[in-house]
């Protein structure tokens, strides 16, 4: 790996950040945001970004991609890479979407009968576990993707968040999430929460599918309800133990 050997970024002029920004439009923007705040990938306008809290971290990243995940290795120059670093930073320093509702508010509704989310998701040691944990989705997502999720959860799945429905020789249905899928098997966790492993030689009828369980709020919540379960979920940022 070319690693540079350098403690900061070398590229940081206004029109580095200028050349950064467009690279970012071009090549990040589609999982990141146009505004950095998340979506696909993770979200970038925060103050400290948890697996790039230095210039050297946050380059590493973009330049060579995450390990199981969708962040891929990059083709582009090493100067390039270090402009988008320096764009990067600039969408953390100019502060996150401005949160109108009642986090304390929105805890209730997500918590209850009414927001039903603890159904499939965990926070901390509460909750189910059919979809993604949201213990610190108010540092991965921002503001703005949070609440379009809840409107449409469907327009957009990551790829690691499939749906599977089988058949097995003997006849068996099964339906859940996929958990991991290779050449010769499939791990998937039913709605129950059981885990299930397959032989693919075990299994004529299987679907994964770009599809979701999650309701869309939208008429379930009103304007100002929505606005407090987005207050709450961005307010969680890891700290349950």
């Amino acid at each position: 790996m070319d690693i540079p050997n350098v403690d900061r970024n070398p590229y940081t002029s206004e029109a580095d950040i200028a050349q950064g920004k467009k690279l970012f439009m071009g090549r990040c923007a589609g999982c990141h945001g146009l505004e950095g705040d998340g979506g696909k990938g993770a979200n970038l306008a925060v103050s400290v970004l948890p697996r790039a809290s230095t210039d050297l971290a946050l380059y590493r990243v973009a330049r060579y991609g995450l390990v199981d995940t969708e962040m891929p290795v990059t083709i582009m120059a090493p100067r390039e890479v270090w402009q988008i670093v320096v764009y990067v930073r600039t969408l953390g320093a100019s502060g996150t979407d401005a949160l109108k509702g009642d986090a304390s508010q929105g805890e209730q509704i997500v918590t209850s009968d009414k927001g039903g989310c603890l159904q499939c998701h965990a926070i901390g040691l509460s909750g189910g576990h059919l979809g993604p944990a949201l213990t610190d989705i108010g540092a991965r997502r921002g503001p703005r993707h949070l609440r379009a999720k809840l409107l449409d959860a469907a327009s957009e799945i990551p790829e690691t968040f499939r749906m599977v429905d089988l058949t097995t020789r003997d006849g068996r249905r099964f339906s859940g999430v996929r958990l991991n899928e290779d050449v010769f098997s499939i791990q998937m966790r039913d709605f129950a929460g059981r885990i299930h492993s397959f032989w693919k030689q075990d299994v004529p009828d299987l679907k994964v599918e770009r599809r979701t369980p999650m309701p869309s709020y939208q008429g379930k919540l009103s304007d100002a309800e929505l606005d407090d379960v987005v207050a709450y979920l961005s307010s969680l940022r890891g700290e349950y133990q």
